[in-house]
């Protein structure tokens, strides 16, 4: 049976990381791809964060999304957890899953202590709470890189997650990249620290495939 996936997306840097992981990994599964890109802009100027409004946005497009005969949905934007959880409770019964979901069930196989490299800094106000206790996180800002990616600048945004994730590697059991967008810095980092590197979209593919696959 031919599996449908929704994969929805707040930043257009992450509908390429995405698509080529499902390439590599799981080229059978059908997908589409919804992209708003108001909703980190919104969310990055808005006072009030993630709130019923914001919330209301996500519900919509898993709900659009479901309606196409999407099977599951993965998002793709790690900053608005409290969001999808709410599309979880809305839609039990479906695969819904957050983008850093099972990249952190990999993280954890690894070790205790992480590095957690983002360049959304909203996502670093966010995804520690999706980690469980006992985690040492070591979050830091790779800040410039999005704005670096998007100029087109693509090798000063990996330089500049490289060299973030260099500062917090030390004593770290491995380094996380938060966000779909970072996975093409990915082989820049994993030459700057001696620990594993973890992306997003492989260990996301991953976790679907098994689950619905």
């Amino acid at each position: 049976m031919t599996v449908r996936v929704a994969l929805i997306h707040a930043l257009a840097h992450s509908v390429a990381p995405i698509g080529e992981a499902f390439d590599r990994l799981w080229p059978e599964a059908v997908r589409m791809n919804l992209l708003d890109d108001s909703l980190s802009a919104d969310l990055a100027r808005s006072p009030a964060g993630l709130d019923e409004r914001m919330t209301a946005r996500f519900v919509a497009l898993a709900g659009y999304a479901l309606g196409t005969g999407a099977q599951a949905i993965l998002f793709t934007c790690s900053a608005f957890g409290p969001c999808i959880d709410a599309v979880k409770r809305r839609w039990p019964e479906v695969p819904v899953l957050k983008p850093n979901e099972a990249m952190i069930d990999d993280a954890l196989r690894i070790g205790r202590r992480i590095g957690l490299v983002a360049s959304f800094a909203p996502t670093l106000a966010s995804m520690p709470a999706e980690f469980p206790a006992g985690i040492e996180l070591r979050p830091v800002l790779a800040d410039g890189a999005l704005a670096a990616l998007d100029r087109g600048d693509t090798a000063t945004h990996d330089r500049l997650v490289a060299e973030a994730a260099q500062r917090v590697a030390g004593g770290c059991d491995a380094i996380a990249l938060a966000q779909f967008s970072l996975a093409r810095a990915a082989p820049a980092v994993a030459t700057a620290v001696q620990v594993p590197v973890l992306v997003t979209p492989d260990s996301a593919v991953r976790a679907l495939r098994a689950r619905l696959g």
